[in-house]
C-alpha cells in the first residue's frame, strides 16, 4: 500500500509513539535510512487469544486503516504486509496476526535535507469471541540510527517476495487454470518443502469476490469467483500469496472479465 500526499507543517508536537488499546497496545518504530528512504515500522502487539486482520481480512474482520496526512515532510508512504495465518470459526474464514505482528514502512522524504516525523492515525479490529474496532494517534521523528532497525529488518524478511507464475525453486505457484463448471473456478497447483503444508490466500480488486479451499493430497487449490461487478472491464489483478512453513512468496497473474485466466 503506497500513499502519497503533500507535506503537512504545522505546530510542533510532543513524540507519542505508543498506544495502549483494547487487548492491544501499538508502537511506530524508527528504523534509521535506507538509501533515499528511511525505514518505519507498525507494531501490533495482542494479548493472549486475540488477533487483528492482514490487509485483506478474508470473510469476517476489519483491516487496518492508515492515514499518514499529518506527517512532516513525508511524500509517500509505503507499507509492507509479513503473511497472515488463516483461520476458521462460525464466523468463516478470516486472515489475521496474533501474538504481535511488525509492519515494515518505506518512508520517502519530501526534501532530502530536512528532518522526517512520521504520524500515523490508525484504525484496526482486535477480535477474540466479537469483533472490536481500535483505534490510535502516534507520531515519531525518524533519525539516522533509529533504534527499532533490527526488528523492522527482521519484519521485512518476513514480507512475500513476488515471483512469476511457474518460477524455479522449493515453493512456488505452478499453473492457474480453468476448472471448468457453470461457475468462474480456478484450479492452483502449487509446490512446497516437503513436510509442509500449503496455505493460499488470493486477493481481487474492490467489488470482486473469491474464496480459497484449503489443498487437496496434490497441493491443489479451487479458488472460486463468489461475485464480480456487471460492468467489469479486464484483464483484472488475482494476487496469490502463498504459504508453507516458515516461507511465502506472492504471484500475480491476470482474469478476464468472466473470472476466467488470460
Amino acid at each position: 500500500m503506497i500513499l502519497s500526499f503533500f507535506p503537512a507543517f504545522g505546530q510542533p508536537f510532543p513524540s507519542t509513539s505508543s498506544s495502549q488499546g483494547f487487548h492491544s497496545q501499538v508502537r511506530l518504530l524508527s528504523g534509521g535510512k535506507q538509501g533515499e528512504t528511511w525505514l518505519a515500522g507498525i507494531e501490533i502487539g495482542l494479548d493472549q487469544g486475540f488477533k487483528t486482520y492482514w490487509r485483506n481480512p478474508g470473510e469476517s474482520g476489519l483491516p487496518p486503516s492508515f492515514d499518514w496526512s499529518a506527517s512532516e515532510n513525508v511524500a509517500s508512504v509505503e507499507v509492507r504486509w509479513p503473511a497472515p495465518k488463516r483461520y476458521e470459526d462460525a464466523a468463516g474464514v478470516s486472515y489475521v496476526y496474533s501474538h504481535k505482528v511488525v509492519l515494515p514502512v518505506v518512508v520517502k522524504p519530501a526534501a532530502a535535507d530536512k528532518p522526517v516525523r512520521l504520524a500515523l492515525t490508525i484504525d484496526y479490529g482486535i477480535c477474540k469471541d466479537i469483533c472490536i474496532p481500535a483505534h490510535a494517534e502516534l507520531n515519531v521523528p525518524l533519525s539516522d540510527g533509529g533504534s527499532d532497525r533490527k526488528v523492522i529488518e527482521e519484519a521485512m524478511a518476513k514480507v512475500p517476495p513476488r515471483q512469476p507464475l511457474g518460477a524455479k525453486g522449493d515453493l512456488a505457484v505452478l499453473s492457474v487454470q480453468s476448472a471448468g463448471g457453470d461457475g468462474p473456478t480456478l484450479n492452483v497447483a502449487v509446490r512446497v518443502p516437503s513436510g509442509t503444508k500449503p496455505v493460499l490466500f488470493a486477493e481481487v480488486p474492490d467489488g470482486w469476490y473469491v474464496s480459497t479451499s484449503t489443498p487437496d493430497a496434490d497441493n491443489r487449490f479451487t479458488v472460486s469467483v463468489d461475485e464480480r461487478p456487471k460492468d467489469a472491464s479486464g484483464p483484472i489483478p488475482l494476487t496469490l500469496t502463498l504459504v508453507a512453513g516458515d516461507k511465502a512468496i506472492e504471484t500475480q497473474v491476470s482474469l478476464d472479465v468472466s473470472g476466467q485466466p488470460r
